[in-house]
């Protein structure tokens, strides 16, 4: 998927407007927040979750999995 898009001045900064498609595809709506993050090659890349969490993410995952039992029985 390849679309232009437009820069327009917003009061004193700068704005980019994303087409309904592209937000649908991306699963965002007004008011959610984005993340432009640099790739490899020298470009970016513009994603719906914020890359610094994933590491996060993933070590709440393992402990949960690790105390699952502990875990279900405090929630008893």
């Amino acid at each position: 998927m390849v679309v232009e898009l437009k820069l327009r001045k917003v009061g004193k900064s700068v704005g980019l407007v994303l087409p309904k498609e592209a937000l649908a595809r991306i699963n965002v709506d007004n008011g959610d927040s984005l993340y432009l993050t640099e790739a490899t090659g020298g470009g970016f890349r513009l994603t719906a979750s914020n890359p610094e969490s994933a590491p996060k993410m993933k070590a709440a995952e393992s402990l949960s999995r690790r105390y699952r039992h502990a875990l279900k029985k405090l929630a008893e």
